[in-house]
């Protein structure tokens, strides 16, 4: 790759996304057939992602929202676009009353099954940040619950949308490197030690449960194979300021074509790096690599030609705005059901293997 150009401008995860939702804010508007009201449970996930792109749905007005303390539900009730929100400090009684169209659960990792639960056993749709359970016996239940109910369930593992990792699909798509049979990913951040509920096992779950979403998703996106088995390392080593929380994961999977795809993740990246994460994903094939990193932007060689990196990216585009697409105009579906619960069973596969010491089965 020595013959690529360096690029401009080292783009992190965070900035493509405020480009993206700041650009979203001068969008076309997204209209839907009806208005749709919409409530929030919690704020400890990607909220941005609901909250930023309302500008361009007029359609959609925020009615309620739901935090755990006066204190937290003052707080999220005053950001922006939830001017409307009438404050619950009772999760049920909001989705009694107020009976919303849509729920967005962005809640601690330990609340998430009893909130998403109880949106679906209404009926209501449901996006939810990632993990949907931290135990395997309410991810089983969400499952069941998810394929009787009226409501759609979504779930916010937003960086497929994002143009770096769109370009990656599309070289695989375009048949360039060939079957896909390597898969590498990282996800280093900073400790981000005041989010205290990562801290707690009962809240965080595990580092793989909360971030392992993120690199599972983009194999099978972006890699376009399924998982199969995988076996998965995480410990914290030597750091108590976070608590229970993992600092270091690392995990191997079985594709279903017989290659291989492995992870890590890491809460080591200093506080004097220029961004809070560092995520690379690299897929090989049987006719080539292409590969992200924010140092070299998006790379390939292949056997069609010298190595290059990919000078126009697709547009970012927005997890929220596509799903209530899918529900309320009728198009396809950017995240299926199958998607959800695979990602979900693998991570969970991931999970008991690193408390079990022995590969697990998908």
């Amino acid at each position: 790759m020595g013959d690529m150009q360096v690029m401009a401008t080292n783009w992190s995860r965070r900035e493509w996304f405020a480009s993206a939702m700041t650009a979203s804010a001068f969008a076309a508007p997204v209209k839907f057939p009806q208005k749709i009201r919409l409530a929030i449970i919690g704020q400890d996930g990607h909220l941005g992602d609901i909250l930023a792109p309302l500008p361009q749905l007029p359609d959609v007005e925020v009615v309620a929202c739901f935090d755990t303390s006066a204190g937290a539900v003052d707080g999220l009730s005053k950001k922006k676009g939830m001017e409307k929100a009438k404050p619950f400090l009772d999760q049920e009684k909001m989705l009694d009353e107020i009976k919303p169209d849509v729920v967005a659960v962005v809640n601690d990792d330990g609340g998430r099954a009893k909130a998403v639960l109880a949106c679906l056993q209404r009926g209501i749709h449901c996006i939810a940040e990632k993990p949907l359970a931290i135990q395997r016996t309410d991810l089983n239940k969400i499952k069941r619950v998810a394929r009787d109910s009226k409501g759609r369930l979504g779930m916010l593992v937003p960086l497929r949308y994002a143009p770096q990792f769109l370009a990656l699909r599309e070289i695989v798509d375009s048949g360039e490197i060939g079957e896909v049979l390597l898969l590498g990913g990282q996800k280093s951040y900073k400790r981000g030690a005041s989010s205290l509920w990562k801290n707690k096992r009962s809240s965080y779950g595990s580092t793989m449960l909360w971030i392992g979403p993120h690199l599972v998703d983009l194999f099978y996106f972006a890699g376009r194979q399924k998982m199969t088995e995988v076996f998965c390392w995480q410990a914290n080593v030597k750091d108590p300021s976070i608590g229970e929380r993992e600092n270091v994961v690392g995990a191997v999977f079985r594709l279903a074509n017989g290659g291989v795809a492995e992870m890590r993740m890491d809460y080591l990246r200093p506080d004097a790096a220029p961004t809070h994460e560092d995520d690379r994903l690299r897929i090989a094939g049987t006719k080539g690599v292409v590969e992200y990193t924010a140092a070299t932007g998006v790379t390939v060689i292949s056997d069609s030609g010298k190595a290059r990196r990919i000078e126009s990216l697709p547009a970012a585009r927005q997890i929220f705005v596509e799903y209530l697409d899918s529900i309320y105009n009728g198009k396809p579906a950017s995240l299926s059901m199958e998607e959800i619960f695979h990602v979900s069973d693998a991570i969970q596969a991931a999970e008991d293997s690193s408390k079990n010491g022995h590969a697990v089965k998908i």
